[in-house]
């Protein structure tokens, strides 16, 4: 199936990279002269994906520059994201979810090739890994998530970017909508909301990709050794 369109997800501080995001979100921080964010917005347009949408919050302001380039971009403000977590964002785009990437725009793309023009199931990039602090999966024979955790062995690491076919979109909308009715729910991450609270009700698989496919920059120190110039 024909993807029809791309969620950013763009609404966080990104504190650990202070003080380079004291004054700029972090996916409009430059790596080596190209934004964060830019990486994934041209595969995304490479893909022929013309609907595009970045959920903001901090500073959401300066996203604007980026429709000077990307004129197809639609932003979306998100006004729960300084007392909620990456849920708010989901609830936002509400039903744009459907026959979508979800990305999170902090990602390093050195891979346009993994942002396909078509997907038939809904997945995650994920990189296997023999051990990780980080949030993982762990699959069934079949590549299909059987279980999120944070930390694991013989698993797969999760890299921000996946697919959600209509209906599970459309599950995912109405799912994020009934638990961000609680404000106790306000600090869970999107991922969870299918993945750990409604797990039977979702098919969720992985695709494989390589740790040089897609870099994740959350701090400072991080930023500095893939660009010099923050020394």
């Amino acid at each position: 199936m024909k993807v029809e369109r791309a969620i950013f997800l763009a609404a966080g501080k990104g504190t650990r990279m202070a003080p380079v995001t004291d004054k700029l979100p972090k996916p409009l921080v430059p790596v080596n002269g190209r934004r964060i964010i830019e990486t994934l917005l041209d595969a995304v347009v490479a893909a022929g994906i013309r609907e595009i949408y970045i959920v903001c919050g901090y500073r959401r302001e300066k996203f604007a520059v980026l429709q000077q380039k990307y004129p197809m971009v639609t932003v979306l403000d998100n006004p729960y994201y300084e007392q909620a977590n990456n849920i708010s964002s989901i609830y936002v785009a509400g039903e744009r979810v459907q026959n979508a990437y979800i990305i999170e725009s902090d990602l390093l793309l050195r891979c346009g090739e993994l942002i396909e023009a078509e997907q038939s199931r809904s997945n995650y990039l994920a990189i296997p890994v023999e051990k990780t602090d980080d949030w993982c999966f762990f699959t069934d024979s079949y590549n299909r998530i059987k279980k999120i955790a944070v930390g694991g062995e013989n698993c797969q690491q999760m890299v921000g970017i996946s697919y959600w076919t209509a209906a599970d979109g459309q599950r995912l909308a109405e799912r994020t909508e009934k638990l961000f009715a609680d404000k106790r729910n306000w600090q869970l991450y999107w991922d969870q909301v299918a993945l750990e609270y409604f797990p039977e009700e979702f098919s969720i698989y992985i695709r494989q990709c390589s740790k040089t496919d897609v870099v994740e920059i959350d701090t400072l120190a991080e930023l500095q050794a893939l660009d010099s110039s923050y020394r």
